[in-house]
């Protein structure tokens, strides 16, 4: 059984690169990519806070480089074992790393379109040798500075292609454009410049601009480098071999479209979703298995039929119907008014008591634990009723086929009594389907429901889940990928050793 468990840990790994690996590939070839939701919002409001969007999104994630690169260095960062410069921690949370290069600007010789030359860098210290919460207020603003111009660079090289445009369409080469009307530098660099072209004073006074910004922001990223060096903020992780092999902990990056360290997130919401699927499948176990067995034990009586008719109704109702028909009449005012509409708690919560109690002027306050109860009985219900006709069939179709089994007629012979041989012989020897259900079931403890969260307004991972992929925020997409499959491929784990538990027949030796 050792040896079968270590086997199957390792071959877990290539099965999540995969799946992480297809996910990602669907997140960066996806129209717009990454962050799209966000650049769009962005390029509403003005240029300079696009650029800025645009040249945080660089930085973070490296758009510019290959989209293998990208999945490679996300591999990186969740892996335990790291190669090159320790991050660095905030108080907050938030992973900083050491600053990207930035490419040379594009076209670069064409046509003698040259770069200025870099400024002398001053070899110094750049952090003031003052207490702590200075010197990383001062490498905030150092980064703050270092993003202002790198987003101008960007803004400057977003004006050089538009004259790029120019230039092509007064040359009469639609073939330099893309689909959508934007340049292709790889087909432009292989023509000779035309000084002659009409719009060539513009292209040049656009790269001459560029390139001045490229050479600021280039001059800021080396400030900026040399303030990481300076360790502002603790080191993650314990080193190996100083510079070069450290190792630490997972490292499950920032959602840019909540600003906030994905780990973060998942804690918050995590707690929430677990909450409502281990009150709601105790009870689908707990009343569907029960159900079943006596169906099966009874099979053909009216209990049998009642409760297969009763449970494949409750199935058939969709779930989106049955909670907009709670919200609607059993939780709105305008008719029961029976339970709250939304949330978990009620909004004068947290100066409750957490018990029930009198206060000093005598009225009655339900207390922050029943609050929360109360608010989670509408969801917990959804959750609940569709389950019980699968477990309760599946319950009953495995016990019927081991009734008719030799070991069953040879125990009833034998003078063994009913109960017996439903309990400990039908019913222990039809868990094998049962513990397979239980492992599909499992996993949705983590990954939470998305339709009941969303009716509900409950704040966990099911809505987590549902605004990352709105806003395509690929560290949180990926974040939940990555641990609802370690989840589902431990349950399946989990599955074999409950299997070889449950039958003594089934060995992996």
């Amino acid at each position: 059984m050792v040896n079968y468990i270590a086997r199957r840990l390792f071959f877990m790994l290539p099965t999540v690169i995969g799946i992480t690996f297809v996910v990602f590939l669907l997140l960066a070839l996806s129209p717009g990519g990454i962050g799209a939701a966000a650049s769009a919002a962005g390029g509403q409001q003005d240029a300079s806070k696009a650029a800025i969007l645009e040249a945080y999104l660089q930085d973070r994630y490296g758009l510019n480089d290959p989209v293998l690169v990208q999945y490679a260095r996300w591999l990186h960062r969740i892996s335990p074992v790291k190669f090159g410069t320790r991050d660095q921690v905030t108080s907050a949370g938030e992973r900083l790393q050491s600053p990207k290069d930035i490419p040379q600007p594009p076209l670069v010789g064409w046509g003698e379109l040259t770069l200025p030359s870099l400024p002398v860098e001053e070899v110094g210290q750049v952090l003031p040798a003052t207490d702590i919460a200075e010197r990383q207020r001062a490498y905030r603003r150092i980064a703050n500075d270092a993003l202002a111009a790198r987003s101008q660079y960007l803004g400057a090289k977003r004006e050089f292609e538009s004259a790029l445009v120019e230039y092509a369409r007064a040359a009469n080469r639609e073939d330099w454009l893309d689909g959508k009307g934007k340049i292709v530098v790889a087909r432009v660099e292989v023509v000779p410049a035309d000084r002659s072209n009409a719009a060539w004073s513009k292209v040049t006074s656009a790269f001459n601009t560029m390139a001045t910004k490229w050479s600021e922001a280039t001059l800021r990223r080396s400030v900026l480098a040399r303030a990481f060096s300076e360790h502002a903020f603790p080191e993650a992780g314990l080193p190996v071999i100083p510079g070069v092999l450290w190792v630490g902990a997972p490292d499950l990056g920032t959602a840019f479209s909540k600003s906030r360290p994905v780990t973060d997130l998942i804690v918050d919401a995590l707690p929430v979703t677990l909450l409502l699927n281990l009150i709601a499948f105790p009870i689908i176990y707990l009343v569907a298995i029960p159900t079943g067995i006596v169906a099966s034990a009874r099979a053909g009586s009216w209990f049998d039929k009642f409760s297969g008719a009763t449970y494949v109704a409750l199935w058939s109702i969709p779930t989106v119907w049955a909670g907009v028909l709670a919200v609607g009449y059993l939780a709105s005012d305008e008719y029961l008014g029976l339970f709250p509409v939304s949330g978990l708690h009620d909004r004068a919560a947290d100066a409750w008591t957490f018990l029930p109690a009198v206060q000093a002027d005598g009225t009655w306050q339900i207390g922050w634990l029943l609050d929360a109860l109360w608010h989670i009985v509408l969801p917990v219900a959804c959750l609940v009723y569709g389950g019980f006709a699968v477990l309760s069939k599946q319950t009953r179709a495995a016990m019927l086929d081991n009734f008719n089994a030799d070991y069953v007629r040879t125990a009833k012979a034998k003078g063994v009594a009913r109960k017996d041989v439903v309990i400990h012989h039908v019913f222990r020897n039809s868990l094998l389907p049962l513990i397979t259900m239980f492992v599909t079931v499992f996993p949705a403890t983590l990954a939470g429901s998305v339709v009941i969260e969303r009716i509900f307004s409950v704040p966990g991972m099911g809505s987590l889940i549902l605004d990352a992929i709105n806003q395509r925020d690929r560290e949180l997409i990926l974040a939940n990928t990555f641990m609802i499959a370690c989840v589902n491929l431990t349950a399946l784990l989990f599955a074999d050793i409950l299997y070889a538990v449950a039958d003594p027949r089934v060995s992996y030796e």
